[in-house]
C-alpha cells in the first residue's frame, strides 16, 4: 500500500455515471439486427449520422465489456490459429 492512500474512505459515484436503463439500452443497440455485426467504433457514428446519441464510444465499450459481448458479433469465420512450422 501507499502512502497517503486511504481504501476504507468512502468515493461518491461520479455525477455523469450511466444508469442501468442507459447500459440496458446500449446492450439492446448492440444486439438489434443493424449493428449486431459492428463494433462500437462504428455503432456510435451510424447512430450519429441518424441524430440519436446514447453514448460515447468509450461507454459502449465499457458495457458491453460488462456484459460480456466484447467478442466479435459478426457472420465471418473465427481467425484460425496456425502453429508455426519447426524446421523448413
Amino acid at each position: 500500500m501507499t502512502a497517503g492512500t486511504r481504501p476504507e474512505a468512502e468515493r461518491p459515484a461520479p455525477a455523469d455515471r450511466l444508469s442501468e436503463d442507459e447500459r440496458e439500452r446500449i446492450v439492446a443497440t448492440c444486439h438489434d439486427k443493424a449493428f449486431a455485426s459492428l463494433p462500437p467504433s462504428q455503432i456510435v457514428p451510424r447512430l450519429a449520422d441518424r441524430g440519436c446519441y446514447i453514448a460515447s464510444e468509450s461507454s459502449f465499450y465499457r458495457a458491453i465489456r460488462e456484459h460480456g459481448l466484447n467478442h466479435r458479433r459478426g457472420r465471418a469465420r473465427l481467425a484460425i490459429r496456425r502453429v508455426p512450422p519447426t524446421s523448413f
